[in-house]
């Protein structure tokens, strides 16, 4: 490593939002920060640019400025990357930081849940991916993107949601509290709903599941049904998971943590407490060498 570095950075970056943080050679946390998407699949300049957003504001918390900047390794654990394509297309960028690794989301939580060693994560949020990893290879199911996979991610469930409160306005099922929320959303509003289906990214399908829990709660039909469904794919992964070797399994983001009293027993005994957290591992790949595909 560089005598000029100073300074380590995590970023974790998914289908919704980018955190930062910024600590010391010797761990102490000096800044962090939170800005939009860095999923790179939606385009390398615009992740680039989230997270170069995300950075110097949390430089800014350090009092850190833009001359700071060569003396930071930066350990980028972002939504998209297993796309070799999109990884290289990502990595050509120009760059202020003395170093940059990447590799996904998903490897950077699983490093932070078993602080650097061996075990398996399911991670659910916007989208979703499992990977276990075991000495030195990653054993990964899913978190082939929206809409094509990320079954039991919050995008999956609020497609799911608006796919079903259609056929609710045709008369093919009952129109529930949940059904009723989503279409005051849209000023009861058809036309609305399928135009904003033209350009809707995942985190815009993924706003609705914090409702689909809640309703699901009071009882609402749909949101059970969702959930129940949500469930039986965060189960399938999971099976996916136990068959390549793991033995128990971190659930973690958004979805996965709300999920698991939704989960059929054996699968609730499977969960594992994280050790720590995405941004643990994003520092973690901030001071060694984790790259996904060489360079």
């Amino acid at each position: 490593m560089s005598d000029s570095v100073q300074f380590y950075v995590g970023v974790d970056g998914g289908g919704t939002s980018c955190r930062a943080r910024i600590t010391e050679l010797n761990g102490q946390v000096l800044g962090e920060a939170k800005t939009g998407s860095a999923n790179i699949l939606l385009g390398s300049e615009v992740a680039m640019a989230s997270i170069q957003d995300a950075i110097a504001t949390a430089a800014a918390q350090a009092h850190l400025g833009p001359e700071h900047y060569a003396h930071m390794r930066v350990g980028l654990a972002l939504a998209g990357a297993e796309q070799k394509i999109a990884w290289y297309d990502f990595m050509a960028q120009p760059h202020p930081y003395a170093a940059v690794t990447l590799n996904t989301d998903a490897y950077g939580a699983c490093l932070g849940a078993w602080a650097g060693k061996d075990g398996a994560i399911l991670i659910a949020g916007t989208g979703s991916c499992g990977i276990y990893l075991s000495e030195g290879t990653q054993h990964v199911v899913g978190g082939r993107e929206f809409p094509i996979s990320d079954q039991g991610g919050g995008a999956v469930m609020g497609l799911r949601l608006i796919q079903q409160v259609l056929l609710a306005q045709d008369g093919l099922r009952p129109v529930t509290p949940l059904v009723s929320h989503v279409m005051a959303h849209f000023r009861h509003d058809i036309d609305a709903i399928v135009s904003w289906s033209k350009s809707a990214r995942p985190c815009d399908y993924g706003q609705f599941s914090p409702a689909i829990f809640d309703y699901a709660y009071q009882g609402d039909a749909l949101g059970i049904d969702l959930l129940n469904q949500t469930a039986a794919d965060i189960e399938m992964w999971m099976k996916a998971l136990i068959q390549r070797g793991a033995s128990r399994i971190c659930l973690m983001g958004s979805i996965a943590e709300r999920i698991i009293p939704w989960l059929i027993p054996p699968m609730q005994q499977r969960v594992a407490v994280p050790q720590g957290d995405a941004m643990d591992g994003a520092l973690a790949m901030a001071r060694g060498h984790h790259n996904l595909y060489p360079l």
